[in-house]
């Protein structure tokens, strides 16, 4: 009797541990199944980031269907969208290219009658006999006109070279005061038809990574700018750095921007209420896309005490 209930419970027990062990295979192949789900969901993840930062930098090839799974529309909707992006971009960039071959042609077109007119005024003036004044003052109207077609012609080509993105800026140290005054001097001879002076502190030392003839060429515009709204007195010059930026302020005395022109300044071919008459409304988007492209931000706003004032600043990173 006692042999019997023994067999009983040995059986009791070998079927709780039968149970348990059961328990535990199964609880290990689901572990085990949710780990390779996870890891593959990991690894789908993983495929579809680096698909995205490759297309980011242009570089994605068409995307393979890695297999019929949750993630399938998502990996169809990206392809689709990178699809269209690569798409858009390549007619954003025709278009570009396009805009700048035709802004390029307009520029030669424009030389071709300045040339003519040049010949004609240098003719004019070896025949000038005692006329009058009245001959005097067209030929001076006229080079007036051509001077102002020059200017446009030649921010047109580099223009158009920077939007084709075929202008090299060779960016190297170049000490602020030293820029500041070569585009001064390469000046002077308006700044005396003017009246006008410049003032620019020699201080310290202070280089800045940049291409020193083009930035030269902006900061120039940026003072024939200050020159056309200013009757006679003073161009100033100021300028600090600190470990992020170097900073360049420039402003006059006159009587500042409207309020209505401040959001335009720097497009192409505006010119404000108070531009000055020989202004062709290219030489601030010039000076901003010069700027721009050197790590450089630049705005433009009344000061205080009167006067326009622009802040130019040259970002070290």
């Amino acid at each position: 009797m006692l042999s019997a209930g023994l067999s009983v419970c040995g059986i009791a027990v070998m079927l709780v541990f039968n149970n348990w062990a059961l328990r535990m295979v199964g609880a290990f192949f689901l572990a085990l199944g949710l780990f390779w789900q996870k890891r593959r969901e990991n690894l789908r993840i993983q495929a579809l980031t680096e698909y995205l930062e490759q297309a980011n930098t242009g570089k994605a090839a068409i995307l393979s269907a890695l297999g019929e799974d949750a993630f399938s529309k998502l990996e169809d909707e990206i392809y689709k969208t990178v699809t269209f992006l690569y798409r858009t971009r390549e007619t954003a960039v025709r278009a570009k290219e396009e805009f700048a071959k035709n802004l390029s042609s307009i520029a030669h077109q424009i030389k071709t009658p300045i040339t003519a007119l040049s010949l004609t005024v240098q003719t004019m003036e070896a025949a000038e006999t005692e006329e009058g004044k009245e001959k005097k003052t067209g030929l001076e109207q006229i080079h007036r006109q051509l001077s102002r077609l020059t200017q446009m012609e030649e921010a047109l080509l580099v223009l158009a070279r920077i939007d084709a993105g075929t202008l090299t800026l060779q960016r190297k140290e170049t000490d602020v005061y030293t820029l500041l005054m070569l585009a001064a001097d390469n000046l002077q001879v308006l700044f005396l038809q003017e009246g006008i002076s410049v003032s620019i502190p020699e201080l310290n030392e202070m280089p800045i990574c940049v291409d020193s003839e083009w930035t030269m060429e902006a900061i120039m515009n940026l003072m024939k700018n200050c020159a056309e709204h200013s009757a006679g007195g003073t161009i100033h010059c100021a300028y600090e750095q600190n470990p992020l930026y170097t900073e360049l302020l420039i402003w006059d005395e006159g009587e500042g921007f409207f309020k209505e022109d401040i959001p335009h300044i720097f497009e192409r071919f505006y010119r404000g209420k108070n531009a000055g008459k020989g202004g062709i409304g290219l030489g601030l988007a010039l000076a901003k896309e010069i700027i721009e492209r050197q790590n450089g931000t630049i705005r433009a706003e009344n000061r205080a005490g009167g006067g326009a004032c622009f802040t130019v600043r040259f970002y070290r990173h």
